[in-house]
């Protein structure tokens, strides 16, 4: 405990009293590896059966689980193919507390690297639309990634300022996520920069982050829609007294309780100064949960709040000519059928996305993906992105090659290391197991692996 601050260990000794030595016990001990299964791909009652790992069911997520022996998941073939995504047990709450439904208009504020956006577009069942936003490049590429492992079809990326998004859309959406930057101290006994850069001073700057973030967020929601606030910190400034200065500046917005259930507990809010309702937020302590310490409030705006402005749709830029071409001699060759009805076909740049249902004009603002990325045309033809690959089935290629998933093969196709194949010449799915896995290219009796380079740290 010596490499913990000692102005946090002295805080949360006076604000914790009793429960203090629990909660000191708790941070000795090493944190849980969590596993979250992706729906769009594995039935949750499949994935003990089909997952080689011990695993334990977490109680406040319904898909997600504890890895409970000493496997590396992050390692094996079904991580890359996208089977789950590794998620620590408590940063499965939000999601599912925020609950999406299929056909909604989601946005996730603050996504990047992508994780509780991955939990968002299973819950939709990939029905909707979500959009994804980030003002970091670097994570947001890794967002991306993740995002094409997944194989989520009816979100956008932007990297954008929220304000900039409030100005632009609006009050456009039924539920905004906002899991906030914060000082990270639910993360110190899994995060050591977490403890190297953690002050009082850091903790106050964050909390003035967090607001600017939060009014921005409250002009998104649309009236009766929800604004879930999120933190990984025990800090009361950056939870209930940053929930307790926005109720006070957004009297159009409500507290909703959130069930208290699974070890969850109240928040707190004589620890700020903020009014009684904050207390229908929870807090998860790595003393009362197997997981990290996180903060959850689940807002709601009032229905007699200002109603947004009426978007325009973004247009369809369907390829023609050679584009169209090139693309659909590549269907005919590769796909059992058309990926997506192509009047949802656009194209930006030298990329053909299948934009999502009811995306909104996105001019103006800095776009990193307008869709589903489909491929991207070439000098004379078409070539499939990764993305396409991951989000079909193996009932969709007419070509595909299977590996089992500790066959020398599969590890070595990750790797992008040539295999030898005798069939025809021309693009295959590569599956493990029978999942997508990416794509490969036949020639002249050598299996070519397209898969990303990113895939082969995994």
């Amino acid at each position: 405990m010596a490499s913990l601050p000692p102005l946090f260990l002295d805080r949360m000794a006076h604000l914790l009293g009793d429960e203090y030595p629990a909660f000191q016990e708790a941070l000795r001990a090493r944190p849980h590896i969590g596993l979250r299964v992706n729906t769009l791909k594995l039935g949750v009652e499949e994935a003990p059966k089909r997952l080689p790992f011990a695993l334990t069911p977490v109680p406040w997520c319904r898909a997600g689980f504890r890895v409970t022996d000493a496997s590396r998941p992050g390692k094996h073939p079904y991580h890359a193919a996208g089977l789950y995504y590794l998620q620590e047990p408590s940063a499965m709450a939000p999601a599912e507390i925020l609950a999406p439904q299929p056909g909604e208009r989601v946005l996730d504020l603050t996504a990047a690297p992508g994780g509780k956006t991955t939990h968002l577009a299973a819950l939709m069942q990939n029905e909707g639309l979500l959009i994804a936003s980030d003002v970091q490049p670097k994570r947001v590429h890794e967002m991306t990634n993740n995002l094409d492992r997944w194989g989520a079809t009816h979100l956008a990326v932007l990297m954008e300022q929220p304000r900039r998004l409030a100005e632009r859309l609006g009050a456009f959406f039924d539920r905004v996520l906002v899991d906030a930057p914060c000082s990270g101290e639910g993360m110190f006994r899994k995060d050591p920069p977490a403890r190297r850069t953690w002050t009082p001073n850091h903790v106050a700057r964050c909390a003035r982050i967090q607001e600017g973030i939060l009014r921005h967020a409250a002009r998104l929601v649309r009236p009766g829609g929800f604004l879930l606030y999120s933190t990984c910190t025990f800090a009361p400034e950056e939870d209930e007294g940053t929930i307790g200065r926005f109720l006070a500046a957004h009297p159009d917005y409500e507290v909703v309780t959130i069930p208290a259930a699974h070890g969850l507990a109240r928040a707190r809010p004589e620890w700020a100064a903020a009014p009684p309702e904050v207390a229908g937020a929870v807090r998860l302590w790595p003393h009362k949960v197997a997981g990290e310490g996180h903060f959850v409030a689940l807002l709601r705006r009032r229905e007699d709040a200002p109603p947004g402005p009426s978007l325009p749709l973004l247009r369809p830029r369907p390829p023609r000519g050679e584009l169209l071409a090139h693309y659909r001699a590549f269907v005919a060759e590769t796909l059992c059928c058309e990926p997506v009805p192509r009047d949802r076909l656009a194209v930006f740049g030298n990329r053909l996305y299948a934009l999502p249902e009811g995306l909104p004009d996105l001019k103006g603002l800095k776009v990193e993906r307008f869709g589903w990325w489909l491929g991207s045309f070439k000098t004379g033809r078409f070539e499939p992105s990764h993305a396409l690959a991951l989000a079909l089935t193996a009932e969709d290629f007419l070509q595909t090659v299977d590996f089992a998933a500790d066959a020398p093969e599969a590890l070595a196709y990750l790797r992008r290391q040539p295999l030898a194949a005798s069939d025809p010449d021309g693009w295959v799915a590569v599956t493990v197991d029978g999942f997508p896995l990416g794509w490969a290219r036949r020639v002249q009796g050598v299996l070519k692996s397209k898969a990303p380079r990113w895939l082969g740290r995994i």
